[in-house]
């Protein structure tokens, strides 16, 4: 079943970006074989990002990813079914956020602004929610 799967997690500090770029080389090389896009957003201290594939692919993937030692606590706040993927052909988009505080140079909900703030924070949003947040990003 096709699904998707976000995750957050703290960046740790010796987590450079030769090894974002190492990161995403490495989605580069595996991801399309696996059926896999997505989308991560990285700070100086946050990971959040987005997988989309089969459920099972994805799932054995995020245990991969909760042992990469480059980032700690990694708390999974949306997982479920989707009807098609919102990045079909990105085996892994990356945008770099700011670190201390978030800018919105788009036209942006205060809803939206509460939605982004719980994502850093690890607490679980809707699935929907997410996504949409997500896709205002790219």
């Amino acid at each position: 079943m096709l699904s998707h799967l976000v995750y957050v997690s703290n960046r740790k500090p010796n987590c450079t970006e030769e090894e974002i770029q190492k990161i995403l080389e490495s989605c580069k090389k595996n991801n399309p074989a696996l059926g896999i896009t997505g989308v991560l957003l990285y700070s100086g201290n946050k990971f959040i990002q987005l997988v989309e594939g089969e459920a099972k692919v994805i799932m054995d993937l995020y245990e991969k990813i909760k042992k990469d030692p480059r980032h700690t606590s990694p708390m999974m706040i949306s997982y479920g079914p989707i009807k098609e993927k919102s990045f079909p052909s990105w085996h892994m988009g990356t945008k770099n956020i700011s670190k201390n505080a978030m800018e919105y140079k788009t036209d942006i909900t205060s809803e939206d602004k509460a939605v982004f703030s719980s994502i850093l924070n690890g607490k679980e949003e809707s699935g929907q929610k997410v996504l949409n947040l997500l896709k205002k990003f790219f």
